[in-house]
């Protein structure tokens, strides 16, 4: 099959997929709130937005996009401000009404797993350094000259999610087991709600001061 690379380029590519799904990033961190709030079915369903944003991200790639996204100065830093901005609003959220958990949330409270699939898929498809990761990255494993090249990063892209779920998923799996220890203790589910916000704005300055090179 002509979209896809040898095997020793596809190792190469799972080992360095692996050091990035283990780097915490907003997405793990939005991954690991909603399960702790809302249970493990919350954090699934960000998880797997966010696997559609990936999708998304690799489309734009391979139909030459992206390039034109980060060659853009304007397109650019809109895309910044609203990224940032975003994360800003969660890190709030997190303050006023706990992102983290909060004992006394009742039984169909939280948001329904489809607002909680486009949470996920909205802080993926509004981080502009997620989308200067997929232009920078997944090209590195393909040549400029090969007639094949997007269909080559389409394969890589779709590779990146089944490689990474090994990493994201234990991790909703655990925070939503400790969640339960967590019920105990309403002061300490009180400073994960701080500890998320805190996150979620570092990872927006981070953001916005992400350059395009």
């Amino acid at each position: 099959m002509v979209f896809v690379p040898d095997l020793a380029l596809i190792l190469q590519f799972a080992a360095a997929t692996f050091v990035i799904a283990v780097t915490p990033g907003p997405d793990m961190t939005l991954f690991v709130g909603r399960a702790l709030s809302q249970g493990r079915a919350a954090g699934f369903a960000c998880m797997f937005g966010a696997m559609t944003g990936i999708l998304v991200h690799t489309l734009l790639v391979a139909l030459g996009l992206s390039a034109l996204i980060v060659a853009s100065p304007q397109a650019f830093l809109a895309l910044k401000i609203f990224g940032a901005g975003y994360l800003v609003w969660l890190a709030w959220q997190a303050i006023r009404h706990g992102s983290a958990f909060s004992p006394e949330m009742k039984a169909g409270a939280g948001r329904s797993l489809f607002k909680n699939w486009a949470t996920g898929l909205g802080i993926n498809l509004l981080n502009p350094k997620i989308i200067l990761f997929f232009m920078t990255f997944l090209p590195q494993f393909v040549s400029p000259s090969d007639p094949h090249a997007s269909s080559k990063l389409l394969f890589l892209g779709l590779l990146f999610i089944p490689l990474s779920l090994p990493i994201t998923t234990p991790m909703v799996l655990a925070a939503d087991g400790f969640s339960k220890l967590l019920r105990k203790s309403p002061k300490v589910t009180r400073a994960v709600d701080y500890l998320f916000a805190g996150v979620f704005s570092a990872f927006a300055v981070k953001i916005l001061t992400a350059q395009a090179r």
